[in-house]
């Protein structure tokens, strides 16, 4: 088993949730990751919060969740777009499940610069 190090003192180390621990996704990775959303039925939902307050709870909502959306293209640009308002900002993507009422599935797409 190998230990991740993470602490609070570092920010690089900080993990956010389980692809956090594996390399960077590239641009088919994460389309694909948004199809598997979109496959499952759940809505997208797109966050963002400053690095430093990432470990928190709360996540600034980007606009409402896209209900029904199922574009892949129009998630990848509203990922974008988020990112290009707060570009210094961490952005993550949910698939809220509506049977279960909690997010299927939560990534960070895009991660601002710490501090």
């Amino acid at each position: 088993m190998q230990d991740y190090q993470s602490s609070l003192g570092n920010t690089d180390s900080r993990k956010f949730e389980t692809f956090s621990y594996l390399p960077a996704m590239n641009a088919e990775q994460t389309r694909q990751q948004v199809q598997y959303i979109i496959d499952k039925g759940w809505n997208p939902s797109i966050e963002h919060t400053e690095p430093q307050h990432a470990a928190g709870s709360y996540w600034y909502m980007w606009k409402l969740p896209m209900f029904g959306e199922t574009d892949v293209d129009a998630i990848l640009q509203e990922l974008e777009n988020c990112h290009a308002a707060h570009p210094n900002n961490h952005v993550r993507l949910l698939g809220l499940d509506n049977f279960a009422q909690c997010a299927g599935t939560s990534m960070v797409i895009y991660r601002g610069e710490t501090v």
